[in-house]
């Protein structure tokens, strides 16, 4: 950051708990109170946009959680989103397919477009949206069921592959569409080899890294367009957590990825573009994954990379 930015940042040598500057923003202890600019996160990628949100605020019941957000998410591509603890970035993530609508006390106000369409206008069938904006949470949450079944399963309920009794009996059943759909989504998770010998044990069985592959596998059987990771790796050991990172490379070679993670170390690693969210819901640059880390503009984003707060 130049003397000039330095100059012209709003107090900031004074750090204090829960303060709010006269823009209404929040900090907390040792976090720089400073006034952002819209040209922070003004960030055109060098692919086409999937996802285009514009001035998105989220509130649940009278917490304001996220506070005018507005990015765009190239397509083929992995983006991060980090901050510390509480800064919006998994609401934001839950925004992308509407998983706040479950939430009864949460109120999103802008737009998210996929493709141009907007996914909170009326009449968005929302298992469509979410079979086009896959999710996979923080832990592995697998069926207790075998590990093909749990792979087919989004497929059968979609009526994508008939397996049936049903099914069987009218001579629609497709056993070969559903096997070689199970091997094609465990190769894509970099699962297939570990587990092709015992598809029909029960993926409890699994260890954490497994299973956490295998939430995957079940999120690409139903050929999404977007996936969402909300900390895929935060429970896991340090191999398998390396696992889940080549994955994530891998994957953006055909779809749209958006990480949050905590960990700077694994942004750094496996996103082409980062995201920071601040205390008060607030996305504070938005930039390469290198010019962030290497570069911010924000004297508040260079404070959090560094570790004197969050």
């Amino acid at each position: 950051m130049s003397q000039t930015d330095t100059a012209e940042t709003v107090e900031t040598a004074e750090t204090t708990a829960n303060r709010t500057d006269d823009q209404g923003v929040s900090t907390t202890a040792g976090e720089t109170v400073e006034e952002t600019r819209p040209e922070w996160t003004d960030y055109e990628a060098a692919g086409e946009t999937k996802l285009a949100v514009e001035e998105l605020d989220v509130h649940y019941g009278d917490d304001h959680a996220l506070k005018g957000v507005s990015m765009d998410i190239p397509e083929r591509s992995v983006t991060a989103l980090i901050g510390p603890s509480g800064c919006g970035k998994s609401t934001f993530l839950r925004c992308l397919n509407r998983m706040n609508d479950r939430i009864r006390s949460a109120r999103v106000d802008g737009t998210v477009a996929i493709d141009g369409e907007d996914v909170y206008q009326d009449g968005v069938d929302l298992v469509e949206l979410r079979k086009r904006v896959g999710m996979v949470f923080q832990s592995p949450n697998p069926f207790p069921k075998s590990i093909r079944a749990n792979v087919s399963y989004g497929p059968r309920k979609h009526g994508d592959v008939e397996t049936g009794l049903l099914a069987r009996l009218t001579g629609r059943a497709e056993p070969d569409r559903e096997r070689d759909l199970v091997k094609r989504s465990l190769e894509r998770a970099a699962l297939w080899e570990e587990v092709r010998d015992r598809l029909d044990d029960n993926a409890l069985g699994l260890s954490g890294g497994q299973q956490q592959r295998l939430c995957i596998a079940r999120c690409l059987a139903v050929d999404p367009e977007v996936i969402l990771m909300d900390e895929p790796a935060s429970a896991l050991d340090p191999i398998a957590t390396a696992k889940i990172e080549d994955l994530i490379e891998d994957l953006a070679q055909d779809y749209t990825v958006v990480v949050v993670t905590h960990s700077m170390q694994q942004a750094a690693r496996v996103s082409d573009q980062t995201a920071v969210f601040l205390t008060g819901g607030e996305l504070v640059e938005y930039d390469d994954t290198q010019k962030i880390f290497e570069d911010p503009e924000s004297r508040r984003v260079e404070d959090y990379i560094s570790g004197k707060f969050g």
